[in-house]
């Protein structure tokens, strides 16, 4: 068993990383390549050449044989997890129309389907039509088919990232159930497209034809191409396993197996997951995703901007410690972490709502983010470390709906992405929470994850319990502070938990008077 080897491909929002693992899940080697060809035509938008996502997943592979002693003939089988919900057309030769649009993009279509008289009547009577209306706006198939009708027209096949990058390696278009997270007709539920006569067919320009193959986690998609082999380096011939979408491999790679562990994920998106082996909507009409174990859902709760306000945060106000950091020769992280920490827990009553992005239901399309609590003592050290918070807050509000939908206690929490890296998030999350959180043991849960379900795939391991007992463990964990849990319990209740009911009419009103957010952001 030592001998035998995973190849797994992350292509994540700010890179790809090609990661071989061994069966105990050591990350033996690693290549990563920045991902800096992104577009934005138009305020808003962010679209890449799909040919250039496959550049980059063939450097990071030609690097990884560059600089491995592992030889290829150890490497039992390939697995790609990718981005979520980025959308590509291809034509009858397989060839790229127009730039994929990222999942990031803030373009909308204007929508407002016209369903059959017994979905109106239904829908309706559940109060889910303005549910279905947000789902039209959001559809990029929708946007294209309304502003490019020619490039529709042409459209043979349109696929999610992950769909594009098996059929780039396979040459079949086939991809995996537990990839499908977008504006897609396909049934979370049964992890499979929609029958026939679901609303989304009605809502969407999409054709059973242009969709692939879909087959579970694990399964066989098809091998290695000549043309895959000669790009990426990889052996012709070497089994491609179905992999799952980025967030799931993520709380598959933290060991988060069963409903009372959550995984946090500190990535572009903050996101909180539980596994369960029964179908749960956190959010009433708002369906759990397909899990990277087959017959399995996560419950997820995004912040869709999630870590990225720590990136804005860096990029606006960040320079004297990316200066500092050179001078020292440590990591700037390190120095926003002393950042974090030279302010007190609550930040002087700094408290801020992390909704930079309206939502469909919790928040609504109307929310907006906000910061309260200004006072003359505040400097850009207590904004950090209010933004930290209120990601932590909102997806503490986010635990406790999925423990009120589920009946189940969350006893503790595992967090991984880039976030995790920091001790003072940690601290902050364990504090706020008021759980032990823990740090898995390896920070490429994603790939890791991956490589978990090609090792269940190709039986290296017998079933998904033992491949997680075998290859994760916890890192460093991290205890709540009495007297730090005491002040967190009580913004959070008193305050942040009354931010947006006694908010939400204001936002409103600013939508109102300037029109944003309206259809288009």
């Amino acid at each position: 068993m030592g001998k035998d080897y995973l190849l797994a491909i992350d292509n994540g929002t700010q890179s790809v990383r090609a990661l071989i693992f061994d069966l105990h899940g050591h990350l033996v080697d690693k290549a990563q390549v920045d991902i800096t060809s992104y577009q934005s035509p138009q305020p808003g938008w962010v679209e890449n050449d799909p040919g250039e996502f496959w550049a980059a997943l063939g450097t990071a592979c030609q690097r990884l044989w560059a600089n491995t002693r592992i030889p290829k003939s150890s490497i039992r089988g390939v697995v790609i997890t990718t981005q979520r919900g980025t959308t590509i057309n291809l034509d009858s030769q397989g060839q790229p129309l127009r730039p994929a649009i990222v999942w990031l993009d803030q373009r909308r279509a204007d929508a407002n389907p016209k369903l059959a008289w017994w979905w109106e009547l239904a829908l309706r009577a559940i109060g889910m039509r303005e549910t279905i209306r947000y789902f039209a706006r959001e559809a990029e198939a929708n946007w294209i088919a309304q502003h490019q009708p020619e490039i529709w027209a042409r459209t043979d096949k349109f696929l999610l990232l992950s769909g594009y990058l098996n059929y780039r390696f396979t040459g079949r278009f086939v991809d995996s159930a537990a990839s499908q997270v977008g504006y897609i007709p396909f049934d979370y539920k049964r992890g499979r497209w929609a029958s026939a006569h679901d609303w989304k067919w009605q809502c969407l320009p999409i054709t059973r034809e242009m969709l692939p193959e879909l087959m579970a986690a694990g399964a066989q998609l098809g091998c290695v191409s000549a043309a895959a082999a000669r790009d990426t380096g990889i052996p012709e011939g070497l089994p491609v396993i179905a992999g799952a979408a980025d967030k799931a491999c993520e709380v598959l790679g933290a060991g988060c197996l069963t409903p009372e562990v959550a995984c946090l994920s500190y990535g572009t998106a903050a996101t909180i997951n539980t596994t369960t082996p029964h179908y749960l909507e956190a959010t009433p009409f708002i369906p759990p995703f397909q899990a990277a174990v087959p017959r399995h859902y996560n419950t997820e709760i995004q912040i869709t901007r999630g870590f990225w306000m720590v990136n804005w945060f860096r990029e606006q106000f960040g320079l004297h410690e990316e200066i500092e950091a050179r001078k020292r020769g440590v990591t700037p992280e390190s120095l926003f972490d002393e950042l974090v920490n030279a302010v007190p827990p609550g930040s002087m009553g700094l408290m801020l709502q992390p909704f930079w992005n309206p939502g469909i239901k919790i928040p609504g399309p109307e929310a907006k983010g906000a910061v309260i609590g200004f006072g003359e003592v505040h400097t850009r050290a207590h904004l950090y470390r209010a933004i930290l918070e209120g990601l932590a807050y909102a997806l503490r509000d986010g635990r406790e709906r999925i423990e009120r939908r589920s009946g189940r206690r969350i006893e503790r929490v595992r967090v991984s992405g880039g976030g995790s890296q920091s001790d003072a998030a940690m601290q902050i999350t364990a504090n706020i929470f008021n759980l032990p959180t823990e740090r898995p043991h390896l920070y490429e849960t994603s790939g890791l994850g991956a490589a978990i379900i090609a090792a269940v795939g190709l039986g290296l391991h017998p079933d998904f319990a033992t491949a997680v007992r075998e290859m994760t463990r916890v890192g460093q964990v991290f205890s709540p502070e009495a007297q730090h849990v005491h002040i967190y319990e009580q913004l959070y209740e008193k305050v942040y938990c009354r931010m947006y009911q006694r908010l939400q009419p204001l936002y409103q009103e600013i939508r109102e008077i300037t029109g944003y957010p309206g259809p288009e952001q």
